[in-house]
Order: structure tokens, then sequence, then C-alpha cells
């Protein structure tokens, strides 16, 4: 009897320190494990690019294309041309309409020119010689008819020519006259229209002719030009697509637990493959609703997840080392 507890008791002590051999590296591992998850989460996602697309709103031949995929411009860099040659026209033609019109505004203010005024004074004193002759005849007839020596009908006949030369007199003074006023208000009010309307039509064929060689409105990398030059380009569509480094911005979805800790503004740190150093962003927006997790971010572990999407947003100066497109890692600094 003693014997057999003295076995029993040896059995119990080998099993003891057999468990012990086994539970140190499993403390061991579990220490690992827990010192490896001191790292802060991270989330996936994927780059994307905010493109503006230049075009021009008429239609023509692409005659020049100064830019090519892959180039940064600057704002104010020309990109393309398209052919003007009917714009360039309409311009010409509108700019001599304004100089017309503007020429009879200046002659309306300015009156009738001096050999008009001469020609009228040359008639006004050929009037007066006229009528001083007919005066004269009118006051012997005057004289004759006292006498008897001509009839009541040459005298009726010498005062009407007396008085119609006069009155020619007086019509020429006014016409001289007026000759050195310039054109009547109205007609002057009508002309300065006429000048403004002009105007008008040169400032759109400019504008017409202007739209027809398109610069960058701002600095930005040129990510595609679907023509090449001798294209024929419809109205409205992009010849050059830019994308400025204010347009680049990441999207990468967290799930429900975690989004309520997020707040615009709040930096996080992207991690991407082939990127020298992590890329530095400041969170810009959150969706207030959850959805299934994207396909572009599949994975059969996160298939079934609801997680919501926040867009982060590099600084202008780290935005060309993310393409759109680009999965990324993004994790809180």
């Amino acid at each position: 009897m003693h014997r057999h507890r003295l076995r029993h008791l040896r059995h119990l002590l080998r099993l003891s320190r057999r468990t012990a051999a086994l539970a140190l590296p499993a403390a061991a591992a579990a220490l690992l494990g827990a010192c490896g998850n001191d790292a802060p989460p991270a989330w996936q996602g994927y780059v994307e690019g905010e493109f503006v697309s230049v075009a021009s709103p008429f239609a023509g031949r692409l005659d020049r294309l100064a830019v090519q995929r892959g180039q940064q411009v600057a704002g104010g860099a020309p990109l393309f041309a398209l052919e003007a040659d009917d714009e360039s026209a309409a311009r010409q033609q509108a700019a001599a309409q304004v100089r017309a019109a503007e020429s009879q505004a200046a002659d309306l203010q300015t009156g009738k020119r001096p050999p008009e005024v001469d020609a009228t004074r040359a008639q006004l004193a050929q009037a007066q010689a006229g009528a001083l002759r007919s005066a004269a005849q009118y006051r012997r007839d005057q004289a004759q008819f006292a006498i008897g020596g001509v009839s009541q009908a040459q005298l009726e006949e010498s005062r009407a020519t007396a008085a119609a030369d006069a009155a020619r007199v007086r019509e020429l003074q006014r016409d001289v006259e007026v000759a050195r006023l310039p054109g009547r208000s109205a007609q002057r009010a009508a002309q300065e229209a006429q000048v403004a309307a002009a105007r008008a039509a040169l400032a759109q064929a400019e504008w017409k002719l202007s739209r027809k060689t398109v610069s960058a409105t701002q600095a930005g990398l040129v990510y595609d030009t679907p023509f090449r030059r001798g294209d024929w380009v419809p109205a409205g569509s992009p010849v050059v697509r830019l994308l400025p480094p204010g347009n680049v911005k990441v999207r990468f979805y967290v799930p429900e637990t975690v989004v309520g800790a997020f707040r615009t503004g709040e930096p996080v740190r992207v991690r991407c493959d082939g990127c020298a150093a992590p890329v530095d962003a400041t969170v810009s927006y959150i969706s207030s609703q959850a959805e299934f997790t994207p396909p572009v971010i599949y994975s059969n572990e996160t298939r079934a997840k609801l997680v919501f999407l926040v867009e982060a947003r590099p600084a202008a100066a780290d935005a060309p080392k993310l393409h759109p497109g680009q999965p990324v890692e993004v994790a809180r600094p």
C-alpha cells in the first residue's frame, strides 16, 4: 500500500514537470504576440484623383498640342490651340464696324466740314446780291407806277421777286448757322448706341477667338490627352485632363467601432508599396452611412463587414507621390 502511493506521487510529479515544460513556450508565444500587437491598427484604401477636363466651347481642328502625358504644367501655361480662321475674320470685321461707327459719331459732333460751310456762305452772298437788285427794282417800279410808267401787274411782280429774294437770304443765313452746329441730340444718341453695339460685337468676337487657344487655369499633372494634332475636336470635348495636387485624395474604410473616433482635420499616415516613406494626410470627409466593403479592397475576411468611408487629402507637395488607383494602407501616426 505504501509503495503504491509512492508510485502515484512520482507519476503526478512527472506530469507536472511535463505540463510546465509545455506551458512555457505557449506563454512565451503569447507574450511575443502581445508585444507584436502594440502596432497601431491600419485600414485598407486606395488613391483617387479628381480630374479637371480642359476643353474649348467651340469645335475645330487641333492645330497645336503643347503638352504631353505625365508632364507637370504651371498655371497659365499654354495647353492647346484649335484652328481659328473663321473667328479671326469675324474679329477683323467687328473691329472695322467699330471704327466706322466711331467715325460717324465723331462726324455728328463736329457739324459739317469747312468746305461745305464755305459753299453755303457763297450761296448766301449770291442771294444777298440778288436781293439787293430785286429791292432796288421794286423801288424803281413803285416810282414809275406813281407817274403811270408801269402797270399794276409789273409792280406786283417786282414786289414778289423782292420778297422771294429776301426769304432766300434768310434761309441761307440759317443754313450757315446750322452747318456750324453738331448733330441733333437724338441723332447723336442713336449713333452712340450704334457704337456701343459695334464694341459689344467686337468683344464677343475677341472672346470666341480667345477660346480657341486654351491655357491651364492651375498647376497640375497632365494625366491624359485624348486627341492628337490634326484631329477634329467637337465642341466641349476635353483635349487635356489635368490632375492638380489639391485634387488627390485617399479613400479608406474603417469599421463601425473605429469611425466614431475620427474627426475632420485629424492627421493620418499613408503607406503604399513603392513609397520611399509614409505620406502624411489630413482627414477631410467622414461618411455618415455604412456600406459593405467595396470590391476594390474586397477579401474573404471582410466581404460581409459593414464599414464607413473616410477621405484624407495629402499636402500639395506630397500629392505627386501618390497615384490614382494605387492601393494604400492608412493608420494614425
